[in-house]
């Protein structure tokens, strides 16, 4: 029978370990979670253990069930406020930033970092091979798309948005945040995929004013010719963000 405290405490052993540091645990399951995480999100790409995936691969997904996975696969253009990492779709797109590796800032709150924590260390491993290879950082308004590993969702699109510091975006970078989802739904549909879930690209801690992002993203989407997708969701998290959407929409 699957011990879920001998199990999670072998993924932080291994983790401390790794970092040389002293496996000293913590007493309450929240709390070794909450380490398996930062410690997740400090880790550099570099390969583990089988051992090490199928223990944290375990606790991922029972973490993905105690959330509770949200399946989304009504034909249109719909919205739902909540953790993008709960949804069951084909692809789910993470706002990600030049380097491509995921948010490194322990337990931040950024929904790179939402992802890759949720995904699994697989997630940033993948995302450093297409950089590898690239041999340079990701370019704004463009998209690659990895596995998504534990999450509900069978991939990640990841998008690089322009970055606002006072708030007031140019023309220019509009046409690159447009770009952005345009570059998603052409990876989408170059897969066949038939449901995408968008987060709200840009805005927070990129600044991106989120009324306009918003007005960018369903005019965009909108206009888009699309063969096999069937169901487009706009994920939000706050209330803001539901409220525009939902007047854009209808």
């Amino acid at each position: 029978m699957w011990d879920r405290i001998e199990n999670i405490d072998f993924v932080l052993k291994y983790l401390l370990v790794e970092q040389g540091k002293s496996p000293k645990l913590p007493d309450n399951l929240e709390t070794k979670q909450r380490l398996m995480r930062a410690l997740m999100n400090v880790r550099q790409p570099v390969p583990a253990s089988d051992e090490f995936i199928a223990a944290q691969d375990a606790e991922l997904k029972q973490q993905a069930k105690d959330k509770g996975i949200v399946k989304i696969d009504q034909p249109g253009i719909s919205i739902w406020q909540g953790d993008i990492t709960r949804l069951q779709m084909d692809a789910i797109v993470n706002a990600a930033n030049s380097k491509l590796l995921g948010c490194w800032q322990p337990l931040h709150a950024c929904i790179d970092n939402c992802i890759h924590s949720a995904a699994g260390i697989q997630l940033r491993q993948e995302c450093h091979e297409l950089m590898q290879a690239q041999g340079h950082e990701e370019p704004t308004g463009l998209a690659k798309m990895t596995k998504g590993y534990n999450l509900p969702a069978k991939y990640v699109i990841h998008t690089v948005g322009p970055i606002i510091p006072d708030g007031h975006p140019t023309p220019l970078q509009e046409e690159l945040l447009a770009s952005c989802y345009r570059s998603c739904l052409e990876v989408a549909e170059l897969h066949k995929l038939q449901s995408i879930a968008f987060c709200c690209i840009s805005t927070g801690v990129f600044h991106f004013p989120n009324q306009r992002a918003a007005e960018i993203a369903v005019e965009t989407v909108k206009k888009y010719p699309l063969t096999s997708l069937k169901t487009i969701v706009f994920n939000v998290f706050i209330d803001k963000d539901y409220d525009i959407y939902h007047r854009l929409i209808q």
